[in-house]
């Protein structure tokens, strides 16, 4: 397992776990954007700044910080 900020650009895993702060506002937004343990993510782009992924049909852009508490498992 590993951080989805730390992915490489076109690997697709399996996200795991979501460690926000419970009941906080972003385990929420994370949520309602869709990732939530057993959604498969492909990253799109990891340089500076937020991260790129793709979640079933959409493309979302991560906050570095959030992205590094997505605990997921490359596929």
């Amino acid at each position: 397992m590993m951080p989805l900020g730390l992915m490489g650009e076109g690997e697709v895993a399996e996200i795991v776990s979501v460690q926000c702060a419970a009941g906080g506002t972003a385990a929420a937004r994370v949520e309602d954007m869709g990732l939530r343990p057993g959604k498969r993510v492909r990253m799109l782009s990891n340089g500076a700044g937020p991260v790129l992924v793709k979640v079933d049909e959409s493309r979302l852009a991560i906050d570095r910080g959030v992205a590094m508490r997505i605990a997921v498992r490359t596929a």
